[in-house]
């Protein structure tokens, strides 16, 4: 779901908008990761199901695997040779 927030900057009203699933967000043909735009000019936006991937960051596969081969206390070598 995309989420409205009014929103401040130097004394001018503006509307930031975003997935609440980290999903991008678009408009006519481009992604965002979030939106900010002036308040007197809307502008609405579509969730895209894409997954915003932050470089370095897991995702929640990636945690949910490593949490499991931790509690079952698999090594890391033994998972290198799973794969």
């Amino acid at each position: 779901m995309i989420v409205k927030e009014n929103i401040e900057i130097g004394g001018r009203a503006f509307v930031k908008q975003y997935s609440d699933g980290g999903f991008y967000i678009e408009r006519d043909g481009a992604k965002y990761a979030e939106a900010i735009d002036p308040a007197d000019i809307p502008r609405e936006y579509t969730e895209t199901g894409e997954p915003i991937e932050i470089e370095g960051e897991q995702t929640e596969v990636e945690q949910k695997a490593e949490a499991y081969d931790y509690l079952t206390g698999r090594t890391e070598s033994e998972v290198e040779n799973d794969e």
